[in-house]
């Protein structure tokens, strides 16, 4: 009997772009990317690109803060609230508005689409370490980090649950660090709960969010380096370019290298040993940024890009076409098992114990009584 070989597709929802990769076994087959702000104005560029890609047997699409593997017929409204995490109903901003426009369209578009979990969502993860977090890694972050797991492997000679690395996705906007051991997440800090990022504050001192008081979504993509500097609209290598001359700059990449250090040194805490520092994202393309952390925290492991496999659709993309073939049947299964990813479960509002936390349930229509459901089942989770 032949071996499978699906034709897959991952998409990754940046807020920069949309990137789209697509692999037939070793074959890349799509490699692109669109403007966030075309795909917010024009869902139905990403069908097009979908639907030109021809027949296809699984896409792992746009999932915002994930979802236990929702396909795209069970993606009702409670559930795309979620994925949101938006005002029920209303998704506002460009990046909510149009990710809101794009899954809609998804939904309605018969192509064979599901939806990933995000890293709350992983049994992979120790229910203590989710105590009172929702973004811990948005599910494009865990399919970077299965990118990072596929090339360590394959750069070490490594079987995948071998794997033990601290990731960094170093985006556009927003910052995260991800553990991973034996192959599996088992810590992460997302983009609006980590360090400070291009465009977005990273975590927030509680006592600005109570003087904020009822502030918009688009607050959590405000307050990164490029807002310290005064330019909120310069191009990463801009800023670069500036931190020789101007005290903010330098100032605000001071505190960017700084964040992601202490932010690696305490997710270095909960694996023994990793392996390697490894880097993604827009930001680590540059060799400045790349050279400030290997000094700023090669003391750890060795810092290395990872290295994928397409030459325009970004990390997260490529590791959900990875994951795409995966849970097909392909030759990624092994890789889908080694994560542990077809062991997921819950919602993002699970781990909260705050005042003011129900209500917030209520909202989004999540049952405060009902613990996550996992299964190790593939048939079921995956």
């Amino acid at each position: 009997m032949s071996a499978v070989v699906p034709r897959v597709v991952g998409v990754d929802p940046g807020t920069v772009s949309f990137d789209v990769c697509g692999l037939h076994g070793e074959e890349l087959f799509l490699d692109e990317s669109l403007a966030t702000e075309d795909v917010a104005a024009l869902p139905d560029l990403l069908l097009e690109v979908l639907r030109g890609a021809g027949p296809v047997d699984l896409v792992v699409g746009p999932s915002g803060y994930g979802a236990p593997w929702t396909t795209a017929d069970e993606l009702d409204d409670d559930a795309l609230d979620l994925l949101l995490l938006g005002e029920p109903g209303l998704g506002r901003g460009t990046v909510i508005g149009g990710m809101g426009r794009a899954l809609r369209a998804l939904r309605g578009s018969g192509l064979p689409v599901r939806f990933a979990p995000g890293v709350v969502h992983l049994s992979t993860v120790p229910a203590h370490r989710k105590v009172n977090r929702i973004d811990m890694g948005t599910a494009d972050k865990v399919c970077a980090v299965a990118l990072a797991v596929w090339d360590q492997a394959r750069r070490l000679d490594l079987a995948w649950a071998r794997t033990s690395f601290i990731h960094l996705e170093l985006g556009g906007a927003f910052t995260a660090v991800t553990a991973v051991e034996h192959g599996a997440i088992v810590d992460g800090s997302g983009g609006t709960s980590g360090p400070l990022g291009f465009r977005a504050a990273g975590a927030l001192d509680g006592e600005l969010a109570f003087l904020l008081g009822d502030f918009p979504k688009s607050c959590l993509a405000s307050g990164g380096v490029a807002a310290i500097v005064g330019r909120p609209h310069a191009a990463p290598d801009e800023l670069v370019a500036a931190a020789a001359g101007d005290p903010r700059a330098a100032l605000a990449w001071d505190a960017f290298f700084e964040g992601l250090a202490k932010t690696v040194a305490a997710q270095a805490t909960v694996v023994s040993a990793p392996r390697e520092v490894l880097l993604s994202g827009r930001l680590s393309r540059l060799a400045w940024v790349f050279e400030r952390c290997r000094a700023a925290f090669g003391a750890v492991a060795p810092v290395r890009r990872v290295q994928g496999f397409a030459t325009v659709a970004k990390e997260a993309a490529q590791g959900a076409a990875l994951l795409a073939q995966g849970l097909a049947g392909g030759q990624c299964a092994g890789l889908v098992d080694a994560m542990g990813l077809c062991d997921v479960g819950g919602t993002v509002l699970d781990h909260l114990y705050m005042d003011g936390v129900d209500e917030v349930r209520s909202r989004y229509r999540v049952d405060a009584t009902r613990p996550p459901v996992f299964s190790d089942r593939r048939e079921d989770a995956c």
